[in-house]
Formats: structure tokens, sequence, C-alpha cells
């Protein structure tokens, strides 16, 4: 599966600081741009990942489940 999400860069001293607005809670930070981004990469995965189990516990087994594509269009 492939997501598109936005990663926003500050410098604070020596650290390169990064967040993504569409996912509350991803922070990522390292000492260049490609570290940070990485560790922000990480963090949306992890949350992505945990809230996905979380929303999924308590659906009942024999319930239908499949996968939606959700396009947005005209997005900057």
């Amino acid at each position: 599966m492939r997501n598109e999400f936005t990663a926003v860069f500050e410098r604070d001293e020596d650290w390169v600081l990064a967040f993504c607005p569409e996912v509350p809670g991803a922070n990522g930070q390292g000492r260049t741009k490609e570290e940070a981004r990485a560790s922000l990469i990480e963090a949306i995965v992890l949350i992505l990942t945990d809230r996905r189990e979380d929303g999924l516990r308590g659906v009942p087994p024999d319930a239908e489940r499949e996968t939606v594509t959700v396009e947005i269009r005209g997005a900057a």
C-alpha cells in the first residue's frame, strides 16, 4: 500500500525536527534532514499500524472487511 503524507522540517540548532500534520503525534528528528525524514516515516508507520490494530479489535469475526482507496483531488 502506498500513501503520501506531508513532512514539515524545522532546524533547531544542531537538529532537524520533522512532523506530519495529517498524523497527530508523528514526529521525527535527526542531525540531517535525511535522518529526520527516516525517523518521521518510522513514527508514521508505528502510529498508523497501532491505530489500525486498535480500531479492528472490536470488529466481529463475521463482519465483512475490504480495503477502500481514497484520492484527494486538488490537494497541494
